[in-house]
């Protein structure tokens, strides 16, 4: 299979293909930048190794690739590579319908205690 581009997505590739090409992207990136992979590497928290792992079209943690990814202003993309799957009406109703409306809490909770109803008066400490 060959990594096909249709709305700068990947359609179709293998994994090793998809890795190369980002890894390529993201080197073109970091050089636009005018970034060295070690400077890219302490700007994002990470080892120069794990940048050029990522380059190179290896396999990398996926906490290391976000911390690339933030360090070059690029986490935006990641909303459209795995978008929101937006509720369906029906879950939507059903979330609504389950949502409070009021509060029920404890009245006698925040009563104040009164003379005569079982306890002493409350004060603000300084009428004694």
């Amino acid at each position: 299979m060959v990594a096909c581009l249709v709305d700068n997505a990947f359609v179709q590739g293998t994994d090793e293909t998809i890795l190369t090409a980002l890894g390529e992207r993201l080197a073109r990136q970091r050089l636009e930048r005018n970034l060295t992979q070690a400077t890219l590497a302490t700007e994002a928290g990470v080892s120069k190794r794990t940048v050029e792992r990522m380059e190179a079209g290896q396999s990398v943690q996926l906490n290391n690739a976000l911390r690339v990814l933030r360090a070059l202003d690029l986490l935006g993309g990641l909303d459209r590579l795995v978008p929101e799957v937006p509720a369906s009406p029906m879950a939507a109703l059903k979330a609504e319908q389950k949502r409070r409306k009021r509060a029920s809490g404890d009245a006698n909770a925040v009563r104040e205690k009164t003379p005569g109803a079982g306890g002493d008066a409350w004060t603000w400490g300084d009428d004694a």
